[in-house]
């Protein structure tokens, strides 16, 4: 009996939702496509951004070739961001690109999918495809939109993705010195020196080379490598390890304790949240 009950209970509820639901949408459609915008616009500022962002696609759904339709794109994408829904804020700015390349605001339609990316950065120790397709997205704002106001910022980000894809190398090269597999770990070390020559990583991957090249015996190696670390970062703390392990620790490569290691290679020179333009 109470089950028939609860049963019934249920299917009324169900249906005074739907009644409802159907209402709301009712009343959405007959209201004038201004009014529905700064409705959702107000949802947002209330920090109700999954009803905004909602909202903001009923404008454009209702009313597609209005002046409205391309604003109320772009703050629901936004909405999205805020509400850290990222899968859906880079979707919504996807279709903004893909529909209007020529907009004014594409600068920044570009800059919020390289952001919402850079929000869903993961630690060192995890798969960094994320990193990587936020570095794409700000790439593209730096060389399509170079004098645009969002350039700047996606410069600063570059360099800061830049440091975080160096420090997983890093990761990574540490764990197979620390397995003995000192190829692999020099290969590691050697594409932060390489390709991140601009981060704070080098110093400790050129020491980590050297490491390696003497547990290999390649002491010849070890000597260039810990000069090129003289050279470049001579008040490095990671220097003065390398120091120590040239002179003291290894007898074979032992160098006069007062001989600067002086470098034959030096390392080449490489050259926030945004608020949604519309209102």
């Amino acid at each position: 009996m109470r089950s028939s009950v609860n049963k019934v209970l249920l299917a009324l509820t169900a249906t005074l939702l739907i009644s409802c639901s159907e209402k709301d949408e009712e009343a959405l459609a007959q209201m004038p496509v201004e009014q529905l915008y700064n409705m959702a616009k107000d949802q947002m500022d209330s920090g109700s951004y999954n009803t905004a962002a909602k909202t903001f696609a009923e404008v454009e759904r209702q009313h597609p070739y209005s002046e409205w339709s391309l604003k109320a794109q772009l703050m629901s994408a936004y909405c999205y961001y805020e509400a850290k829904k990222y899968t859906e804020a880079i979707e919504g700015y996807n279709v903004f690109i893909q529909l209007h390349p020529g907009h004014e605001h594409i600068p920044y339609a570009y800059y919020m999918v390289g952001l919402s990316y850079y929000e869903q950065i993961p630690t060192v120790h995890r798969d960094q495809t994320v990193t990587e397709k936020a570095q794409e997205a700000f790439q593209e704002v730096i060389n399509r939109f170079p004098d645009s106001p969002y350039a700047k910022d996606a410069k600063f980000k570059m360099d800061l993705l830049r440091d975080h894809l160096a420090g997983k190398e890093m990761d990574v090269g540490r764990y197979y010195l620390r397995q003995r597999s000192y190829l692999a770990a020099v290969n590691r070390f050697k594409e932060v020196v390489d390709r991140f020559q601009t981060t704070s990583h080098v110093p400790e991957a050129l020491h980590r080379m050297v490491e390696c090249y003497l547990a290999l015996g390649l002491v010849e190696q070890a000597y260039q490598t810990a000069a090129i670390l003289g050279h470049n970062f001579p008040g490095s703390l990671w220097y003065a390890d390398t120091y120590a392990l040239m002179t003291d620790k290894n007898p074979k490569t032992a160098l006069p304790k007062k001989q600067a290691l002086k470098a034959e290679v030096k390392l080449q020179d490489k050259p926030t949240k945004t608020k949604p333009p519309v209102k």
